[in-house]
């Protein structure tokens, strides 16, 4: 065996007992990672529950100025949790989570509606490989900067909340830089700590097939919600379910 190959197989051991170690205590930290063309405010009812059900939530409001400053930002709320942390991403939320995942504080990873991917993927490219129905996405004068057009809003993210809630979400959504939408991740987190996935069968941002593929490749436990690309705000009690269910797993 070379020395590159006794390197490799050392970093994947060490990984393998810092994954464990995080995973035989209990889990009571969810950090929650939102998606782009979105906040964090669209969480809190389900922050809500999860709180009533004994856990300590944090969300990244991260900038979304690129992959590596959102990975960045989730790193920093997660070096200041004390304990292991469940990590959650929605949507290019994924995106991060697959990569802040191997903060060593975190146990576990909750794909919500999101995208899951593998070592050289990009959002671009992933979504390019199953089509979405709503293609609404508008550039930023400057060409930098990507937004849902706030009159396809409700239709294209959030078509199961009250058309009040909607237009709030569609007026607050944070642009995307296009650089956040190409970069490539690295190795996934997913192939050495436990995943699980909520697929949203009515979801017109993210091909719901695509979501099942990414899940299914990923070895990630799935759930599938009856809701919108905006599930975790629609069905705030059914994502909490499956957060709290996934916690409860990592603390076995």
């Amino acid at each position: 065996m070379n020395r590159r190959s006794i390197s490799a197989l050392a970093i994947a051991f060490a990984t393998s007992v810092i994954a464990y170690a995080a995973q035989a205590a209990e889990v009571r930290n969810i950090v929650i990672v939102h998606g782009a063309l979105a906040d964090g405010s669209g969480w809190r009812k389900a922050t809500e529950i999860l709180e009533k059900r004994g856990f300590n939530v944090t969300i990244v409001q991260q900038p979304i100025t690129s992959l590596a400053d959102d990975i960045a930002a989730t790193n920093r709320v997660l070096d200041l949790q004390q304990g292991p942390v469940l990590l959650v991403g929605h949507s290019y939320g994924g995106m991060v989570i697959t990569e802040a995942g191997h903060n060593p504080t975190v146990a576990g990873l909750v794909y919500v509606a999101a995208f899951q991917p593998d070592k050289g993927e990009s959002l671009i490219s992933l979504a390019s490989s199953k089509p979405a129905g709503g293609m609404n996405i508008r550039e930023t004068k400057d060409g930098k900067y990507l937004y849902l057009d706030p009159a396809a809003f409700a239709n294209d993210f959030a078509a199961d909340l009250p058309p009040e809630d909607a237009a709030f979400l569609a007026r607050s959504q944070v642009f995307a830089s296009k650089q956040a939408f190409t970069a490539k991740v690295g190795e996934p987190a997913w192939k050495v700590k436990k995943s699980w996935a909520i697929v949203a069968t009515q979801d017109r941002s993210i091909n719901p097939d695509l979501e099942r593929d990414m899940a299914r490749r990923a070895g990630s436990q799935v759930s599938e919600i009856v809701a919108s690309h905006a599930v975790f705000a629609s069905q705030p009690e059914k994502v909490a379910s499956v957060i709290e269910n996934a916690a409860r797993q990592l603390s076995e």
